[in-house]
């Protein structure tokens, strides 16, 4: 899957086009800020967690971490992140570019509020050096999401 399985989801948004792929790595919220030019923060990094036998994704703000005491009242469940052994056979995507975007079915995506700081952040697009800029209101819908959720906090 990866980028191409992207690139067909995003075509349902005419937004395929504004995939960036980049010359450098973008597999790590500092990797990517450093390549697209931005700050840190405004990389939206997706966190991936096995919860009751399936997967969910949190999209977060790339300055932050999950609140594990926020994380379990709010799904009633311990965090558990997916091995990165098992990304791409659970999420259609490998480690260093899982997004919310072309994944298999039946994963529920949350946007964390981390993210409303910002008018426009950047997700990864499928593989270890792509991106996209996106407003708010385009990752609400390109992602088809479930909700927005506050289950992070800032690095100490």
């Amino acid at each position: 899957m990866g980028i191409e399985s992207v690139r067909e989801h995003l075509k349902k948004y005419n937004a395929e086009n504004r995939i960036i792929e980049l010359d450098k790595s973008s597999a790590t919220v500092e990797l990517a800020a450093k390549a697209l030019g931005c700050i840190p923060a405004r990389i939206a990094k997706t966190l991936a967690f096995e919860i009751n036998g399936g997967v969910i994704l949190v999209i977060a703000a790339g300055d932050t971490k999950i609140d594990n005491s926020k994380f379990k009242k709010f799904f009633a469940a311990k965090a558990k992140m997916i091995s990165p052994d098992n990304a791409q056979a659970f999420i259609g995507h490998q480690v260093g570019g899982i997004c919310p975007f072309g994944i298999n079915e039946g994963i529920k995506v949350y946007l964390d509020e981390s993210l409303k700081r910002f008018d426009t952040v950047y997700p990864a697009c499928g593989s270890p050096n792509s991106a996209i800029e996106l407003k708010l209101e385009e990752l609400e819908k390109f992602s088809e999401y479930d909700s927005w959720i506050d289950v992070c906090k800032l690095y100490a």
